[in-house]
């Protein structure tokens, strides 16, 4: 047989693979929609209703700090989350893990929305709402270490960076869905039925989310490095232990890592709400088009970083997305302080389309690369979920505090500057 005979079979088997590989990028993008769907609706509805509707009787911005306290607690939920499913993700195999966490994504968020207000039950409905947003974490811990997880053992070597880029995308598009929801609510309802009920809407719509995305993780397979790890039956026992024993250094380096990632997104995209809508005294549907608009610019960035994540390096990109937030922090918040729209919403594309989205798009396959493949689950979601711990969960809070506390918006990008310095100098370090 010579070589012209053996093309097409070859051409079939590669035809496959690709069919199953954006399979599993499709899953793995919806996992990720459905993971920032949840936690974007959370934050956007702490940021306009919550502060309301569970914590009455306190000034705007108290009211504020009170509900991104809840948003805190979501986080640190998400650690535990993490290490449990590692441990499951890297023992039992990657796929049912992930069906089990977007269950309890979902479940979390349906919940969240049938909540009574503060007048109906009290104090039940904030211990409810905390309750529910630590299950939500949970779910949430383990899905992220996951889905890239999936990602990066089902692509070829060359295009981890592109692929892993394109797993990301679900975080703009998981902004874009419950922003777009929560415009178009605001725009044809009054705000009286708004706080009664429209806020409501699209936590009950993720359940049609969970199911779709269900579906499509039914039918993709296991990873073949796990597979692999199957057949020789060489499991870590307890992974997230040899995962602390034998990478420590490694694990505490990519915590730092992350915080500015996680920290400074929610800056852009969170506390840019509550400071627009209670300092400046801007209508809260016309910031949600802001943030709208720079979360679909983000969509084609990411892919963009990723790409060249894999021609010139995951480190170097990621590098220069913290350089990049670092040298924003002043005119971003002069830009948001100056109350001008226009220069509004270009502080906000910058933070997350330029800012955010090249350090974001490189993150996955270098942090993915920092372990090897029978702890990569429990060792990426210890780096993933404590990170955002520091980061994106204290980002807002201590933002609004600074803001309480002494009004003095240099503080805050003083503090921004101090993530993105501290996250490049542990990505630095990184092998």
């Amino acid at each position: 047989m010579n070589v012209r005979d053996t093309l097409p079979a070859t051409l079939a088997k590669q035809a496959i693979s690709d069919n199953e590989m954006r399979m599993v990028v499709t899953a793995s993008v919806m996992g990720t929609i459905i993971e920032y769907y949840d936690f974007t609706l959370y934050t956007t509805a702490t940021a306009l209703v919550f502060n309301k509707i569970f914590f009455p009787g306190e000034t705007p911005l108290i009211g504020s700090l009170a509900a991104f306290a809840t948003y805190f607690v979501g986080y640190c939920a998400r650690s535990l989350g993490g290490v449990l499913f590692g441990h499951f993700g890297d023992r039992v195999g990657r796929k049912i893990t992930l069906m089990i966490t977007l269950m309890i994504m979902g479940i979390g968020t349906l919940l969240i929305g049938l909540i009574p207000p503060y007048a109906q039950i009290g104090v039940w409905a904030p211990v409810a709402l905390v309750l529910l947003r630590c299950l939500q974490g949970i779910g949430i811990g383990g899905e992220y270490g996951g889905g890239m997880t999936m990602v990066v053992e089902h692509s070829p070597p060359g295009r981890r960076g592109f692929y892993s880029a394109l797993m990301h995308i679900g975080v703009p598009a998981g902004f874009l869905l419950p922003i777009i929801a929560i415009t178009l609510l605001n725009a044809f309802l009054d705000e009286r039925a708004f706080l009664s009920w429209g806020w409501r809407i699209p936590f009950l719509f993720s359940v049609v989310l969970l199911g779709i995305d269900l579906f499509i993780r039914s039918q993709i397979s296991e990873t073949p490095a796990f597979k692999k790890i199957q057949r020789e039956g060489s499991q870590a026992s307890v992974p997230v232990l040899e995962a602390l024993r034998h990478h420590f250094p490694t694990i505490l380096l990519g915590i730092g890592a992350k915080i500015a990632e996680s920290g400074l997104f929610n800056i852009y995209a969170v506390f840019a709400i509550s400071y627009c809508v209670n300092v400046l005294s801007l209508s809260s549907q016309v910031i949600l088009y802001g943030i709208l608009l720079a979360c679909l610019l983000e969509c084609f960035t990411l892919p963009l970083f990723g790409h060249l994540a894999g021609r010139y390096g995951k480190k170097r990109v990621y590098l220069a997305g913290m350089i990049a937030q670092a040298l924003l922090a002043w005119p971003f918040m002069l830009m948001l302080a100056s109350g001008h729209l226009g220069l509004i919403y270009l502080a906000i594309a910058l933070g997350l389309g330029l800012g955010h989205g090249s350090a974001f798009g490189a993150q996955g396959a270098f942090f993915s690369a920092l372990f090897p493949a029978r702890i990569r689950y429990s060792g990426l979601s210890l780096v993933q979920q404590i990170g955002p711990i520091l980061g994106g969960g204290l980002s807002p809070m201590i933002a609004t505090a600074l803001l309480v506390g002494w009004h003095n918006n240099g503080l805050i990008a003083g503090y921004m500057a101090l993530m993105a310095v501290i996250s490049g100098l542990c990505a630095l370090r990184l092998r």
